[in-house]
């Protein structure tokens, strides 16, 4: 898939883990924390999501796509955040990122399930730039980049993630026209939402799930929706 702006570059990637030089104490710590999510990951997942760590501070800050504040809490509050949303996007599926940002939570997906096929879909073209290099830095032929509107998507897929991108409704009436039946919603709620008890299901969707991860002190509920 491409935009008419920009396409993803990733096809020539050779598939093999960035070469960053990661540390036993820093791979333990990450494997450790990953593994109380659910998710296990394997020394070149490890070594990926450290250089994206990398990436986002160096140059993802700059680009406002993350907080500079987040700088010392990149992990927990954004790539193991991002995570919990990886067992709920399958092999061999089609998932999108809507307004994929920084890559968060789409890029760390692409890492933890490769043989899934990841859309990040971002607008904004220095953003989406960002992208680009995000995918060809850690090698990740399964991700691509389409830089231009959710609107503008018309192949269906299997599972929408969305993160900092819109209200429930609204993000729900973005991904619904380009989920299959039975398709999934993966919508990150706010940090102010963790208390909340039931969720105003829009029309023509089934709540699945309400997900939350008392692991990570900073995170709201994933909210799983699904298309009827």
């Amino acid at each position: 898939m491409r935009s008419d702006a920009s396409s993803s570059g990733a096809g020539g990637s050779s598939g093999r883990p960035p070469q960053a030089v990661v540390s036993r104490e820093t791979s333990l710590e990450l494997v450790r924390q990953a593994s109380a999510l659910g998710v296990d990951l394997d020394d070149s997942q490890v070594s990926r999501l450290v250089r994206f760590e990398a990436l986002l501070a160096e140059r993802a800050v700059a680009l406002g796509a993350v907080a500079r504040s987040d700088l010392d809490r990149l992990r927990e509050r954004h790539v193991l955040d991002s995570l919990r949303a990886a067992p709920n996007v399958r092999s061999g599926g089609l998932a999108y990122d809507l307004g994929s940002g920084a890559g968060l939570p789409g890029i760390v997906v692409a890492v933890v399930v490769p043989d899934a096929r990841m859309v990040l879909i971002e607008r904004r073209s220095r953003r989406a730039a960002f992208l680009e290099l995000a995918v060809q830095e850690l090698a990740l032929p399964n991700a691509e980049v389409f830089a231009g509107a959710v609107e503008d998507v018309t192949e269906p897929g299997d599972v929408a993630l969305a993160r900092a991108f819109a209200p429930l409704d609204r993000a729900w009436a973005a991904a619904e026209r380009l989920l299959r039946p039975r398709g999934r919603l993966v919508y990150f709620a706010g940090r102010g939402s963790g208390q909340v008890r039931s969720i105003d299901v829009p029309d023509g969707a089934v709540l699945e799930a309400l997900v939350r991860t008392p692991v990570l002190e900073s995170a709201g509920p994933l909210v799983i929706m699904t298309r009827q």
